[in-house]
């Protein structure tokens, strides 16, 4: 079986509480901690930065956190998240000027590098800086907002991108991002995706007040994921 990783978003957590949720989801059996670090410029919406990764490490999280910027300009904060803890950080192409050049910052800050893909974006910017990848993530809704629905289409493209690693050669991950549930990750993870970023699908699905909510929602994930090569 793949090397199956559950990322948990906390976009869709409660922040008056937000290092306890994270305490939770971790040991409920999730593997990453995810950040969807959004300007209010590239997308829509203003979400988190620097300050809230470093409170989580600080607080005491070990777990690798996962930092998804939908910022534009990226070079200027990529240091910062370094130095907060991030140990992925991920970013738009066209949010960036100089492609392989950013992708050199994020490595050389001490942090692994990916590249994200709209669902418009074609997966043509991987011909030329394969080599400095770490990650590619796919986004299955548009970034800016969370609880949107996946985007079937996401599935060919993520067959498409596992045969792009398949032929480099690497163990570069394809991670998934949007409208990640317990019904659909099976599908996902036949279709090449070994990490599966879920927000809304895990944080609002149990009672609020149960320190134990996220075990049975995990788990789930994880019989799914155990089935997916059957599919």
């Amino acid at each position: 079986m793949a090397d199956y990783l559950i990322a948990a978003s906390i976009l869709s957590a409660n922040f008056a509480r937000l290092g306890e949720e994270v305490d939770n989801v971790i040991a409920s059996g999730a593997d990453i901690v995810h950040f969807d670090v959004m300007d209010n410029h590239y997308v829509p919406n203003l979400t988190i930065g620097p300050l809230v990764c470093d409170a989580l490490r600080t607080h005491g999280v070990s777990t690798p956190i996962d930092v998804h910027l939908m910022t534009k300009p990226v070079d200027r904060i990529i240091p910062d998240f370094a130095k907060a803890g991030a140990s992925y950080i991920t970013f738009h192409p066209e949010a960036s000027d100089h492609v392989d050049r950013t992708l050199g910052l994020i490595r050389d800050s001490g942090c692994k590098a990916g590249l994200v893909f709209n669902p418009a974006t074609p997966l043509t910017y991987l011909d030329y800086v394969i080599d400095k990848i770490d990650m590619i993530l796919l986004m299955s809704v548009n970034p800016g907002f969370g609880g949107q629905s996946f985007i079937i289409a996401t599935l060919d493209k993520l067959r498409e991108a596992k045969n792009i690693i398949d032929q480099y050669g690497s163990d570069i991950r394809l991670e998934v991002d949007g409208g990640v549930k317990v019904d659909n990750i099976a599908e996902i993870a036949a279709a090449g995706a070994d990490t599966f970023v879920s927000g809304s699908g895990i944080f609002n699905h149990s009672s609020q007040t149960d320190p134990n909510r996220y075990d049975s929602i995990v788990a789930k994930m994880r019989d799914e994921l155990a089935r997916a090569n059957s599919i």
